[in-house]
């Protein structure tokens, strides 16, 4: 098959498959986890689910098109968060509280720990040797890995439901009362506190902002540069409930309920605008992007992996024509701020020594059809 074939091929792909219901998002590929999924986190070739009664589910991505589960470990109460550091992977399982599984043998991972003598566990983030865990009405608890013992809690005002964590600092969701910020080392005192209109759900934190899904007030970005005032900066609106979010490359990943997935561009946090969807089978809970894929816990529907294109791509108004034969380039590396596809479409996030295509020329707004290049890149 000649390039120029193959490229309208490309392009009626994208454009040709995407449904009424998305923007700029593709589904990629799907696995169902027994259990509702409510949790996902991801680490090199495997997303870790947490699945309601079922516990730990351990699903390979290595081929993203097609996710098998290779490994499941059971937990008591309802898992709904998790979190991987390492060879562990902790579980926020309710009332079950927190659960910590060695996952050296993802096909056969055993739990090494736990701590169930509190309330309710809904989230999970680890880091440096530590789980911090959102536990409901009491608070941040902060517990050593593997031995879930509790060396530190913070008592938020009301329902900690989610957590992220990012060098010093932790970042709780909770509830009606917003934002706070809590040091991971001396959590006993909050450093800062940040009202949120909706319900905090989710957060995820990178640089000097923290992300939250704030329920139905959308997403909101909260600047903490000065972590004793945090203060928001700028919000995007949701069409549900935003219950976990994550960031990747200035953009925001909120899994919005029944609305699905939202794609929120944050180049600009003082204006962030939602730049793709994809509404979902299933209830969005949470959602995590590795590797150009982006990963959704998609309750009833399992797990769910999708690629966002840059505005434009997915659903140009028209396709490239077929009679256009792609100018060649051969360079050592992507020119900057160039976005590579392979022959299938698929974006490629770190393009090794073969052959890619970059889509040049009008932006999404135009109606002029965007220009194809070939890009060889060598060693």
């Amino acid at each position: 098959m000649k390039y120029a074939s193959v490229i309208a091929f490309c392009c009626l792909f994208l454009v040709g498959v995407a449904p009424a219901d998305s923007l700029n998002v593709r589904l990629v590929g799907g696995c169902d986890t027994r259990g509702a999924a409510y949790g996902v986190a991801v680490s090199g070739t495997y997303a870790y689910i947490a699945a309601s009664a079922y516990g730990l589910r351990v699903i390979s991505i290595a081929d993203p098109t097609n996710p098998v589960e290779v490994g499941n470990c059971d937990t008591p109460g309802t898992a709904y968060g998790v979190a991987v550091s390492g060879s562990y992977a902790c579980v926020a399982s309710g009332n079950g509280g927190l659960r910590v599984i060695s996952v050296v043998d993802p096909a056969n991972p055993v739990e090494v720990g736990f701590h169930d003598s509190l309330g309710s566990a809904l989230g999970v983030a680890v880091s440096g040797g530590y789980a911090c865990v959102a536990y409901d009405l009491y608070g941040l608890r902060v517990f050593s890995v593997p031995g879930a013992t509790e060396v530190g809690h913070c008592d938020t005002l009301l329902q900690a439901s989610g957590v992220a964590v990012s060098g010093n600092y932790a970042y709780v969701a909770d509830g009606d009362s917003g934002l706070w910020v809590v040091s991971v080392s001396s959590p006993e005192h909050p450093v800062g506190h940040c009202g949120t209109p909706g319900e905090a759900q989710g957060v995820a934190a990178s640089g000097d902002y923290a992300h939250v899904a704030d329920g139905s007030g959308g997403l909101r970005v909260i600047s903490v540069a000065n972590p004793i005032q945090p203060s928001e900066v700028g919000y995007c609106g949701a069409p549900a409930a935003a219950y976990g979010v994550a960031v990747s490359e200035r953009y925001a990943y909120l899994a919005d309920g029944s609305a699905g997935l939202r794609v929120v561009s944050v180049h600009d946090p003082a204006h962030p605008t939602e730049v793709g969807h994809y509404d979902t089978v299933g209830t969005a809970h949470s959602v995590a992007v590795n590797g150009g894929h982006v990963y959704v816990a998609a309750g009833s529907a399992g797990l769910q992996i999708y690629q966002f294109y840059a505005a434009g791509v997915e659903e140009s108004p028209r396709p490239q024509a077929s009679g256009h034969k792609p100018a060649m380039t051969v360079v050592r590396s992507l020119p900057q701020g160039a976005v590579a596809f392979d022959a299938m479409g698929r974006r490629v996030v770190e393009p090794k020594p073969g052959v890619y295509f970059v889509r040049e020329g009008p932006q999404a707004t135009s109606r002029e059809p965007q220009a194809v290049r070939k890009i060889i890149i060598t060693k």
